[in-house]
Parts: C-alpha cells; sequence; structure tokens
C-alpha cells in the first residue's frame, strides 16, 4: 500500500513535464518544445520541488475544504440528485501580463459597443436602418423587450455586469465565443478557487507576482452604488434572488455576503408610494439599487409574464421613473442572443469606428439562406448553437455527434433557422490537469468578468472552466465540467502589490451553501 502510494505520488509530482503529451493542441503551460511558457516558469519549477506526493496531497485537502465550504452547483433535471460539488483542479492557468493586456482592451472595447448598441436598439435603431443588422433579426429577437423601448438607465449604462466567454485556438488565437450580459454566474468560484489556492500555495503567489482578485466584491459594490438615484448620498443596495432552488444561489447568497448588503426576494419587496422597499423587521426600507439575479421575464408581473411569483408588481413604473436602479438594465440580454453575436464584430466598427481588437469565432447564420444550406451540408464538421440557450444545452457537436443527432438537428434548423448558428470545431487549447493522479490535457475556456460603472474594469483572470471528460470540448459544469485559478501575472512586481493578499475570502466558510452555474 505504502509503495503504490509512493508510485502515485512521485507519477503526479513529475512536472518537468518530459512525459506530458500536448497531444499536438495548443496547451496553455507547455510549448510544443516541453518548455514552459511565459509566466510559467516559477510555477512548474516550485511545484516540481515539492516532495513527491505533495502535490496530491493538496489536491485532496483543496477537495475537502471545497467540499466543507459547500461550493456546489444545480443541474436542472438530474434526476440523482440536486447539487453537486464542482470540480477544482490545483494546476492554475498562468495569463501573461502582454497577453492579459491586449484581452483587458479587447473586452473595454466589446462592452462600449455593446452598450452603445443596446442603448440604441431601444431608441433610433439606427444600426437598422443603415443597414447593419438586418430588421428582421432584430425582429425575430426572442430577448427583445418592447416593455424597455424609450427605457434611460442610470447614467446612460445598460449592461453593469457582463462574462464574456473566450477560447484559444491551435494557433493560439484567442477569441470571443459568448457574451453573457444578463444575469452572469461563476465569479463566486473565482474568489473561493483564489482563497483555496492561496492557502494551499502562499509562497508562490508573492513569487510570481500574481495579480489579486480578492477586491471584486468592493468594485461591485462602488458600481451598484454609482447608479443610486440623484440627491440620494448613501443609496441602499440589495441583491434580488429567485432563491434557494436557483442553481445560482450560493453565489447570490456570498456576493451578498461579501458586500454587506441584504439578500432579498421577489416576496420580500414591495412598491410603496412610488418607490421600491423591502420588508425588514422594523418596517419597510426603502432600495435604491436593485443587483437582480432574476432574468427579465419574471421582474415584473405587471409587464413580463403575469404568472410570474418571483417578481415585484409595478416595478418596472419604478425603474421608470429613476426611483431604483437595476443592474443589469432590463433588455439587455438582445445582446446575449447568439445569433446578434454573429454581428458584434460590425456593431464595434459601427459605434466605435475601430476593428475588434478580440474577434469573434467564425459564425454561419443559419437565417441566411446560404449560410443554412452549407451548414446542413457540413453538420459533421460544425458546431450547431441554439440561439438563446445556455450551460452546454440547445448544442451539437458534429464532429462528435451521430447520424440521428445530426438528422435531428438538421430537421430544428429547417423548422426555425433564426434559432441557430453554427462555428467550425475549433481545437480548443488545453492545460496540464490533475487526472487519476497524474496530470493529462483537458480542454479549457475563459469568463473573464467586467464591470461598467465610472469606468470599466476587468477583473484580473476570470474563471477557467475545464472539461474534465478525455477528448470532451464542453466545460459547462453542469456538462461535466470543472475549474481553475486562473494566475495573471502583473508587469512588474510593484503593481502586483495593491492589494497584497486575496485574504477577503477568509469569511467564505460561513456562506450559506447551495450552488452556482446555471446562469
Amino acid at each position: 500500500m505504502q509503495q503504490s502510494q509512493q508510485a502515485a505520488g512521485q507519477e503526479a509530482n513529475q512536472l518537468n513535464f518530459r512525459d506530458y503529451d500536448t497531444g499536438g493542441f495548443y496547451d496553455e503551460l507547455i510549448d510544443e518544445n516541453g518548455q514552459p511558457r511565459e509566466g510559467a516558469q516559477i510555477l512548474l519549477k516550485r511545484i516540481a520541488e515539492l516532495p513527491d506526493g505533495e502535490l496530491l496531497q493538496r489536491q485532496e485537502m483543496a477537495e475537502r475544504a471545497l467540499f466543507r465550504m459547500g461550493i456546489t452547483f444545480a443541474v436542472y433535471g438530474n434526476n440523482a440528485g440536486v447539487e453537486k460539488i464542482f470540480p477544482f483542479d490545483i494546476l492554475p492557468r498562468i495569463v501573461a501580463a502582454a497577453e492579459w493586456e491586449k484581452i483587458e482592451r479587447g473586452l473595454k472595447q466589446r462592452i462600449r459597443a455593446l452598450n452603445l448598441f443596446i442603448d440604441d436598439i431601444y431608441h433610433d435603431q439606427q444600426i437598422v436602418k443603415d443597414d447593419v443588422l438586418p430588421a428582421a433579426i432584430l425582429a425575430s429577437a426572442d430577448s427583445f423587450r418592447e416593455q424597455c423601448v424609450g427605457l434611460k438607465p442610470p447614467r446612460n449604462i445598460w449592461c453593469h455586469i457582463t462574462g464574456t466567454d473566450l477560447v484559444r485556438d491551435n494557433s493560439g488565437q484567442i477569441f470571443v465565443l459568448e457574451d453573457n450580459l444578463r444575469c452572469p454566474s461563476g465569479v463566486s468560484y473565482v474568489l473561493q478557487n483564489r482563497f483555496i489556492m492561496k492557502r494551499s500555495f502562499p509562497w508562490l503567489f508573492e513569487a510570481s507576482h500574481v495579480m489579486p482578485v480578492v477586491d471584486y466584491p468592493s468594485r461591485l459594490l462602488s458600481l451598484l452604488q454609482y447608479l443610486g438615484p440623484d440627491g440620494v448620498a448613501a443609496p441602499t443596495v440589495a441583491v434580488m434572488t429567485p432563491g434557494v432552488f436557483n442553481s445560482a444561489y450560493y453565489e447570490h447568497s456570498y456576493l451578498a455576503q461579501q458586500m454587506g448588503v441584504e439578500l432579498v426576494e421577489g416576496r420580500d419587496l414591495a412598491v410603496r408610494d412610488g418607490y421600491l422597499c423591502m420588508r425588514t423587521t422594523s418596517g419597510f426600507q426603502r432600495v435604491d439599487v436593485l443587483y437582480r439575479r432574476i432574468d427579465d421575464d419574471f421582474i415584473d408581473p405587471a409587464e413580463f409574464r403575469s404568472d410570474s411569483m418571483l417578481g415585484v408588481r409595478g416595478l418596472m413604473e419604478v425603474y421608470r421613473a429613476g426611483r431604483v436602479a437595476l443592474a443589469n438594465a432590463p433588455g439587455t440580454g438582445v445582446a446575449d442572443d447568439k445569433v446578434i453575436y454573429a454581428y458584434v464584430e460590425k456593431i464595434i466598427k459601427y459605434y466605435l469606428n475601430e476593428d475588434p481588437i478580440i474577434p469573434n469565432v467564425p459564425t454561419y447564420v443559419c437565417y441566411d439562406e446560404d449560410d443554412r444550406n452549407y451548414v446542413l451540408a457540413h453538420l459533421d464538421e460544425l458546431v450547431v448553437k441554439a440561439a438563446n440557450e445556455s450551460g452546454g444545452y440547445g448544442m451539437l457537436i458534429g464532429p462528435h455527434a451521430s447520424e440521428e443527432e445530426r438528422q435531428k438537428f438538421a430537421e430544428l434548423i429547417r423548422k426555425n433557422p433564426r434559432n441557430y448558428i453554427a462555428q467550425p470545431t475549433l481545437s480548443l487549447s488545453r492545460i496540464p490537469t490533475m487526472i487519476d493522479k497524474k496530470f493529462e490535457g483537458r480542454h479549457v475556456d475563459l469568463r473573464p468578468y467586467i464591470l461598467y460603472g465610472e469606468d470599466i474594469f476587468v477583473l484580473p483572470g476570470g474563471l477557467t472552466r475545464v472539461a474534465l471528460r478525455k477528448g470532451s470540448l464542453v466545460v459547462n459544469s453542469s456538462q461535466g465540467g470543472g475549474s481553475k485559478d486562473t494566475w495573471v501575472i502583473a508587469p512588474s512586481p510593484v503593481s502586483a502589490n495593491a492589494p497584497t493578499t486575496d485574504s477577503a475570502a477568509s469569511s467564505v466558510e460561513s456562506a450559506p451553501s447551495s450552488a452556482a452555474d446555471g446562469e
């Protein structure tokens, strides 16, 4: 037994990667010559110096800590059980300073353009009049909200919190895979992963000059307060959750706790005398800013779904009057539509007169007859996605699908071509991941988080999601994925020192336990 454990430890600790196989893919840590990529040298050297078996022990300790902390997510429709522990891999992803600088500029550019786009389509629709976006595409967008036409959100900002999914192909080029502007989830994993890694390897952070993520809750709170109604010196902020059965309830609870604000449900809120108020033990208290983690359809039964039991009747009227701010603004989901995604490069050029810094993945729009005919003839080569699905659902990965599955999607495309896009199957980058006590390459994506308030802030790093199933390209936790900590290396040791630690997550062990991946 002892010999087998020792052998396993030696196998797991062979971090010179002489036997590591990149499999012909772009690897995030190891180049094609078996050498560490920029920024990863210190990490791999220090971990290789660990005693045999210690890295495996630290992985197991991290998993136990996450279990105790209740870092779980829910899988809807899973008969085996609602909640699962979110898998975590202890070897982090490294992003070099120069590469992050380009990513940061590209994300800020994209969010500025998308904000202008959303504002335009709910007012003049000049982009449609100028034939940059086909009128039929916008008119048939399920996520376009007629109730939002003419709205003027506070500070003229629509998309306050965004999670933009990035992927890298075999050449090393980074692409935007999709935008998430409604209720993007996962940032709690970023903070918890960092907390675990700081506890596991405190000496590595200082040596590697890793940029901190600890200030995200305080930045989020500052953003929300910035949106407060004019004349309110100290706006009251609350986080609105659909409730404990929502897949991201853990995150809702965690962020409210970290910001020091109330977590409320629709039943805790009411409109009184033209203001939004929450019930407290001392009576009703006015709410000035509501960070809503609930979709448009459910926020106000007087204007959206009349059968919603989750929202607040009259909320939109208070919002229009400027007496409460909502983040994100209602109507932003139109930019999440995967068909409109195909036009974002043109959107950037139209509003900013700039070329996109980070390109889209090449995309075929099935609404277009020529694109549709190509897609139907090449389903075995393409990834097909439904316009408004998320979480890895409503998707066909053609090369891995059966003929029966491809024929099913062909019929869906013919019946409703507006609802589908298709993209080439990218050879997604991989990263060494601990599998059965040894390192194997697994495909990854990256979701950075962008806050748009008085200025635009991009959290250094974001959520690296890992497709733990061998050969899988689907990274969503609901589809068997896990996560890694993401280390952005500071351009100089000095800039990595503010703040000097990521210790603000130290209160996580008392955070409520539930779930966090479905949005």
